[in-house]
């Protein structure tokens, strides 16, 4: 899905975050800079990199893309052969310098850096309790919350870091960073992604397995729910803070999220989604000229489509990847403009011909209804939409920005409804039983059913709702 558009126009979700370590590689800084590269689909309001050369800590953090805060001057003061760094949308606690990442906690025991993926969803009476016991909190990001945690527990560092895990409640990949160790850290539930790489001796830790092949490094494995793994030295271990785990990883992260070069539990997202695709095709065939995917993140789905169907497959929409940032725009006129200048159609593709739009999900149903236009103004004679999940229709509170009922267009509007509010000539969703074929059963379906795989702290009360 083009990210921006529904993001300007109050239409899609937002990624959650993106996290990379490096770990006893030469010029770490310069590693980390390009695996944030890597990631910069999963957020572009505010990126960070931190660093150990020895005992000395250096952090650059700034507001904007990976490219604009990251000179030559801003890498060559990182120092050092083990690094961190965080690429942000605000989920929770707003935007901000001072909340973007790493953070920096800094004691008489001994300074270190975090990294935080997710969404802690006892952030709030943590925080309080911590408050209450005299720590100062420079931010209003619930990843701050972390780093008071292991600073007030007692023992050795990596007891001190357990001890706060099974403090937590909610959605987290965590990388931590001392003078001597990288910690890599995912939650009992196993929401967000995190995988293991090695590079010139030294180790990698990733929220996506495509950032290794970037920076060039081999793939190892992918984190386990629960697990906390060290890297000391040329040493790795691993051991499970708590037992009482499951694997429940967001829908999201294959459905939207990941890039389709990406392995997430060990499945090629590509794959998965072309899989997706065709199951859709299986599940609500329809007549048609030519097959559409949205870009980027649906058009796996969108030749899987095609392939099951015999439709072929055409590349009717353009995504124009060198045009500003839209939401900086003054009025909603030029905003509008410069979507258009985003993403366009191939009228010589799409004039005359019975579209089959595929996407990958509606959440506020302004981008559908957009494309749909586009669509109609470049001739179409049908557009018959297809989605690649099922309607989403709760909200999200694992680091995801969907947090109200009413935002989501699905749970005021049923399938006949929507069609009729995007300006489609058919709509069709991909049932739960498809997304669990494509996906797996390992799943948070929590935004598609309402079932959550952990408490939510009375989060669905009040405007929640």
């Amino acid at each position: 899905m083009l990210r921006e558009i529904e993001y300007f126009l109050n239409g899609k979700i937002k990624e959650e975050c993106g996290v990379f370590g490096v770990f006893n590689i030469k010029e770490a800084s310069k590693i980390v800079y390009y695996g944030l590269h890597s990631l910069q689909h999963r957020g572009q309001e505010g990126c960070g990199i931190g660093t150990f050369n020895k005992d000395v800590v250096e952090r650059v953090r700034g507001e904007g893309l990976v490219t604009e805060i990251f000179t030559k001057k801003n890498l060559e003061k990182l120092k050092g052969n083990m690094g961190i760094g965080h690429v942000r949308y605000s989920t929770s606690g707003g935007g901000g310098i001072e909340n973007t990442q790493p953070f920096l906690i800094k004691s008489h025991r001994g300074n270190f850096l975090v990294s935080h993926n997710g969404n802690i969803i006892n952030g709030d009476i943590l925080k309080r309790e911590l408050e209450l016991e005299g720590s100062i909190f420079n931010s209003t990001s619930d990843s701050e919350i972390i780093g008071h945690l292991i600073q007030r527990e007692e023992g050795i560092f990596i007891e001190r870091v357990k001890k706060a895990l099974n403090k937590l409640e909610g959605a987290f990949s965590i990388i931590i960073l001392t003078e001597d160790t990288m910690y890599g850290i995912r939650d009992k539930n196993g929401l967000r992604p995190l995988s293991l790489g090695k590079l010139n001796g030294g180790f990698l830790l990733s929220s996506e397995s495509s950032a290794f092949d970037i920076v060039g490094g081999k793939y190892l494995r992918f984190l386990e729910p629960g697990e906390i793994l060290q890297i000391k030295k040329e040493e790795i271990s691993s051991e499970k803070y708590r037992k009482d785990t499951q694997n429940k990883m967001c829908a999201m992260e294959y459905i939207y999220f990941s890039r389709p070069d990406s392995n997430i539990n060990n499945l090629n997202v590509h794959s998965i989604r072309r899989k997706s695709g065709e199951i859709l095709a299986q599940e609500s065939f329809v007549e048609g000229d030519i097959v559409i995917g949205v870009p980027d993140s649906s058009l796996s789905s969108a030749m899987g489509y095609s392939d099951k169907s015999g439709i072929t497959y055409e590349m009717g929409l353009i995504k124009n990847r060198y045009v500003g940032r839209t939401f900086i725009k003054p009025t909603q006129e030029e905003r509008e403009r410069g979507v258009r200048m985003k993403l366009s159609g191939l009228e010589s593709i799409i004039r005359d011909k019975k579209v089959i739009l595929v996407d990958d999900s509606i959440v506020r149903g302004t981008t559908s209804k957009y494309i749909v236009s586009i669509l109609r103004e470049c001739g179409a004679k049908e557009v018959h939409v297809r989605i690649g999940s099922a309607p989403i229709t709760s909200p999200c509170f694992y680091g995801v920005d969907t947090s109200t009922r009413k935002e989501l267009i699905s749970n005021r509007l049923n399938e006949e409804e929507l069609c009729e509010y995007i300006g489609a000539d058919s709509l069709k969703f991909l049932s739960i039983e498809g997304m669990e074929k494509a996906f797996g059963k390992n799943l948070c379906l929590a935004c598609f059913t309402g079932e959550y795989p952990t408490e939510v702290y009375g989060l669905l009360g009040g405007d929640n709702e």
